[in-house]
């Protein structure tokens, strides 16, 4: 079903394209959610569309809580730019090496010797799948036998993380054990508006995280950085409310999502 007054929605960008840009998150924007990350699929339809986009867009990228490169596998489009772990990193288009930031790169090791304390029979009994994404290990209790359990037991794994100095985060069933230095999706925007300097910028997405990127565009136009922003929220079931009230224009699931860079396609 068509969204109502899409094309309205993001006039502000399609009317000069080569003074806007498009920012959005993967999982639960670009694709649909799965049991594990490694069954995850764009579809191709929305990466050709991704594709013609960088040709006539000031820039676009994708800002996801996966590695760089592995975001870069998942939607096969080589001609845009990927900020990896939640920001920590950025690929960009034509590079083969994303680059990590340092406050997060010296903490690596540190995160890895202690999350591998975790390793325990516990953890496996309750199936809980173990992701090590360098600095930042996250825990996935999706779809395991004991949901309820398992989110217990990673409640106090996130206590000891805490008292034991590293930066917690909690996503859609997911624990992540982070370095204690600032890594948010807010910092990936802000750097890549003001690297490109466009007039228009719009960001997509479906989780918590994302509500540091809406913040981001916010502050931008505050600053008089950027003319206006098009904050889209994609509506699930399991996403935050916040996403849905604090968005200029609410999509349905990624369906709702590719609608709009169909929409964005149509520039004047």
């Amino acid at each position: 079903m068509p969204v109502p007054d899409l094309a309205h929605s993001v006039r502000p960008l399609t009317q000069d394209p080569r003074s806007a840009a498009i920012f959005c998150d993967i999982d639960g924007t670009l694709a649909p959610i799965v049991e594990h990350p490694s069954q995850a699929r764009v579809p191709t339809q929305v990466a050709e569309r991704l594709r013609d986009l960088a040709h006539r867009y000031a820039r676009v990228a994708c800002v996801s809580g996966r590695r760089a490169v592995d975001a870069r596998g998942l939607v096969s489009v080589d001609g845009i730019d990927y900020a990896g772990l939640h920001g920590a990193e950025i690929l960009r288009a034509g590079e083969d090496r994303p680059q990590l930031a340092p406050s997060v790169a010296e903490w690596e090791g540190r995160v890895r010797d202690f999350t591998a304390t975790c390793d325990n029979p516990t953890l496996h009994a309750l199936q809980v799948r173990v992701e090590d994404k360098g600095p930042i290990v996250a825990f996935h209790w999706r779809d395991v036998p004991d949901e309820e359990g398992a989110h217990a037991f990673l409640r106090s794994l996130a206590q000891r993380a805490s008292e034991a100095g590293f930066a917690t985060h909690w996503g859609r069933k997911v624990l992540e054990i982070r370095p204690p230095v600032e890594i948010s999706k807010a910092q990936a925007v802000r750097d890549m508006v003001l690297e490109t300097r466009p007039k228009v910028a719009l960001y997509g997405g479906d989780d918590a995280t994302d509500l540091d990127a809406f913040a981001a565009l916010d502050a931008l136009v505050a600053e008089g950085h950027l003319d206006d922003a098009v904050r889209v929220g994609v509506r699930s079931a399991e996403g935050p409310e916040e996403i849905v009230r604090r968005a200029d224009l609410v999509v349905d699931g990624v369906e709702g999502f590719a609608e709009v860079l169909e929409q964005l396609a149509k520039s004047s």
